[in-house]
């Protein structure tokens, strides 16, 4: 998943419009867009936007961020939506593995009771959008089979930490926000589990969305989140391996074929060791290719 864009879940016709945006997964919304007297209506439309999206061909992965465990909300979102068959939930503020031990529970309940095998719904963890969780970025490994990526949240972190802004003027984050990203990819590699960037609010500024994305990608992560239709065709693209990285990766992949049991291979004058050999075969799989 290269975009995963969120779309509120009483969003109406934009819902269609997510569908349609070339996102390679769309958030459907029961958390932070929908306003507390309005969650009944949101289950609803969800569930029933589900019903009729999951049979259409080439559609993209479908995801409901629910709303936290520590709400009492998520019961009601589960019931509703559990038996329209959603790919995925993304869930908020998921304070290390005990929380996704816990949803992973509440979902298997309601597999059972809606016909779906075991297992069907996974789980995208929000596993740094407060302080807490932080400190348990590390805690996720072998908490679920479910578990499809981790990713994280500046909003409600700053909002916890009370802080005027999390981007500098220039649109880089600033040295707390820096932390939590960087724990989060730390945790999710500990996880052994895909690291999904967070959002970039300031959606109608397309070049430095891009720029901020070509630095996630550096370092690391492989999708986002986004907010807009209009920020997924430069996600997918910066998501989406060159032909350079490609031949290079294959360059890599083919050196060490013809060396078995080599610890380094020479290419073009250049060293490239184990962890390159890594670096290229996660190259190559992101993009499908051989």
């Amino acid at each position: 998943m290269r975009s995963l864009l969120f779309v509120p879940a009483d969003g109406g016709s934009k819902l269609d419009k997510a569908f349609a945006s070339g996102a390679d997964a769309m958030i459907i919304d029961l958390e932070d867009s929908i306003a507390p007297e309005r969650k009944d209506a949101a289950r609803a439309s969800a569930a029933a936007f589900l019903m009729q999206a999951v049979a259409r061909p080439k559609r993209p992965r479908l995801l409901v961020r629910v709303n936290g465990i520590t709400t009492g909300l998520i019961d009601a979102d589960l019931d509703a939506i559990v038996p329209a068959k959603p790919d995925a939930i993304l869930l908020p503020k998921a304070e290390g593995g005990a929380s996704v031990i816990h949803a992973d529970a509440k979902l298997t309940a309601r597999e059972a009771i809606a016909g779906l095998d075991d297992g069907h719904v996974k789980i995208l963890a929000q596993a740094i959008e407060t302080a807490a969780g932080l400190f348990l970025a590390g805690t996720f490994h072998g908490a679920s089979a479910r578990l499809i990526g981790l990713t994280w949240g500046p909003e409600d972190l700053s909002a916890e930490l009370g802080a005027e802004a999390n981007r500098d003027r220039d649109g880089s984050l600033t040295a707390p926000y820096q932390l939590a990203r960087s724990l989060c990819l730390y945790g999710a590699a500990a996880a052994q589990t895909p690291a999904i960037e967070t959002i970039y609010a300031d959606f109608r500024n397309l070049d430095d969305l891009r720029r901020d994305t070509e630095l996630a990608r550096r370092d690391g992560f492989v999708g986002r989140l986004a907010i807009h239709p209009a920020q997924v065709a430069a996600i997918n693209e910066v998501f989406t391996p060159s032909a350079d990285a490609l031949a290079k990766a294959r360059a890599i992949v083919a050196a060490f074929a013809a060396a078995p049991g080599s610890g380094a291979v020479a290419i073009d004058g250049v060293m490239y060791d184990r962890p390159h050999l890594a670096r290229a075969q996660q190259t190559l799989a992101r993009a499908g290719a051989t």
